[in-house]
């Protein structure tokens, strides 16, 4: 089992200096390696057909809404399913989530992959590596203290510019945003391709 991990919004709380209202975090999984294999050719498979190069990256908020649907549209078919969680951040109180944006983000990434429902066994987890090489252990020391002992198998931080599987869990997390922004015209249209691979949208209240 491949788990492919990135998110939408931002994890700071000035919300009125322009923070995101909501915070998404989607696992992007995959139960056989090969159907992964499969999903990753048609990515790039895509960039060829577009005439993109290797160092173009597809990512959700820096896409057109053309780009958006070619992309979803071309993976719409392949075998994942998805898991995510959507944090209302006015309804978090505590005083260490709101005042640190890494522990917000690690809690955000721990409860998605703790509360899996039994949905997620023996994974190889894939996380978009951004930050500092401290802060990048420290999250998956986090993590693997965090979940059960036999979801995980390894953790590893990835190149979202590299790994074309944590730019469709990016584009999901895009299309799970929009959603929840209800006074955009689009805000149904990526929504309504990628849901029926949903194993679960959570809510966090």
């Amino acid at each position: 089992m491949l788990v492919f991990i990135d998110e939408s919004g931002d994890a700071g709380f000035k919300l009125e200096k322009g923070s995101s209202e909501i915070f998404i975090v989607a696992c992007v999984i995959f139960d056989d390696e090969l159907e992964a294999e499969k999903t990753s050719i048609k990515i790039k498979e895509l960039f060829r057909e577009l005439k993109k190069s290797d160092r173009f990256e597809f990512k959700f908020n820096k896409c057109s809404k053309k780009l958006r649907l070619k992309f979803l549209k071309a993976i719409t078919n392949s075998d994942f399913r998805f898991r995510a969680i959507v944090m209302r951040k006015k309804l978090i109180k505590s005083p260490e989530l709101r005042k640190k944006k890494d522990s917000f983000y690690k809690y955000t990434l721990k409860m998605v992959l703790k509360h899996h429902g039994g949905t997620i066994k023996n994974a190889k987890i894939r996380i978009d590596g951004s930050g500092d090489r401290t802060f990048r252990r420290e999250l998956t020391t986090y993590l693997k203290n965090n979940i059960p002992e036999k979801t995980v198998k390894n953790i590893r931080m990835v190149d979202s510019k590299q790994n074309k599987l944590i730019q469709l869990a990016d584009m999901v997390a895009g299309s799970i945003n929009k959603k929840y922004n209800s006074n955009r015209s689009d805000s149904d249209i990526y929504w309504n391709i990628i849901k029926k691979r949903k194993d679960d949208l959570w809510e966090f209240k």
